[in-house]
C-alpha cells in the first residue's frame, strides 16, 4: 500500500531542507515532481526540482483532469500530475508531496487517508529574516509572502501533524519519526497482516479473541 505524504509550510519554514533530509534518510519513498508555470530559479532543473511547463501546456492539462490537485499561487499555476502517484504505486514506495495548503485540501479530498503534515517557523520575525537570507525576493514579494503565511498557518488545525522548524535537526528527526509511525499502523499493514495470520490456519471453535 503506497502511502501519500502531504508536506505544507509558508515559504521560508525550512520546508525543502526538511523534505530533502527525510528523502535523503529514510528508504523507501519517492518525491512527486510538482508541474508549475513559474521560471526556475537559482539551479534548479526541470524534471527533478519542478516539471516546468508554460501555462497553456498547464491549462489544458486542467481540462483534461490530469491532476491530482492544482492550484493558482501568487499568478503562477502548481500542479501534482496523476502519473506521480501511478508511478510510486508501480514501485511500491509511499509518496512524498511538497505543495501549498489549498493543494493540500484538495489532494486530502480525493484521497482520504493521506497523511498531511505542517511546518512553520517559530515567529513571524524569523519567518522575514530567513526570507531575506534567502536573496531571492524583493521587498514587495516578501511582505506577500509574510501576508500569505499569515493565512496559511490559520490552517494548521486542518493538518494531521504540525512541527515547528525552531531546531532543524529536532524538527527533521520529528518528520522522520511520523513517516515510519505512520508505516506501522494497523490500516496501512492490513496486507501483510493477513498473510501471517493465514499460516496459523482456523482459530478452533470458541476460542477467545486473546488469553486473559
Amino acid at each position: 500500500m503506497t502511502t501519500v505524504f502531504i508536506i505544507s509550510a509558508p515559504s521560508g519554514s525550512g520546508k525543502s531542507t526538511l523534505v530533502n533530509r527525510l528523502m535523503t534518510e529514510v528508504e523507501g519513498l519517492t518525491f512527486s515532481v510538482s508541474c508549475t508555470t513559474r521560471a526556475p530559479r537559482g539551479s534548479e532543473v526541470s524534471g527533478q526540482d519542478y516539471d516546468f511547463i508554460d501555462r497553456s501546456e498547464f491549462e489544458g492539462r486542467i481540462l483534461a483532469g490530469e491532476f491530482l490537485e492544482h492550484a493558482d499561487v501568487f499568478g503562477n499555476y502548481y500542479g501534482t500530475h496523476t502519473s506521480e502517484l501511478d508511478k510510486a504505486r508501480a514501485a511500491g514506495k509511499d509518496l512524498v508531496l511538497d505543495i501549498d495548503v489549498q493543494g493540500a485540501a484538495q489532494l486530502k479530498k480525493r484521497i482520504p487517508d493521506a497523511v498531511t503534515i505542517f511546518v512553520l517557523a517559530p515567529s513571524r520575525e524569523i519567518l522575514e529574516k530567513r526570507l531575506r537570507a534567502r536573496s531571492q525576493d524583493s521587498d514587495e514579494v516578501i511582505l506577500r509572502r509574510l501576508a500569505n503565511a499569515a493565512r496559511e498557518i490559520r490552517n494548521y488545525s486542518l493538518y494531521d501533524y504540525v512541527l515547528v522548524n525552531e531546531d532543524l535537526n529536532l524538527a527533521a528527526e520529528s518528520l522522520k519519526g511520523i513517516v515510519r509511525a505512520e508505516r506501522v499502523r494497523r490500516v496501512r499493514v492490513e496486507e501483510k497482516i493477513r498473510p501471517i495470520l493465514a499460516t496459523f490456519g482456523a482459530p478452533p471453535a470458541g476460542a477467545c479473541d486473546a488469553e486473559r
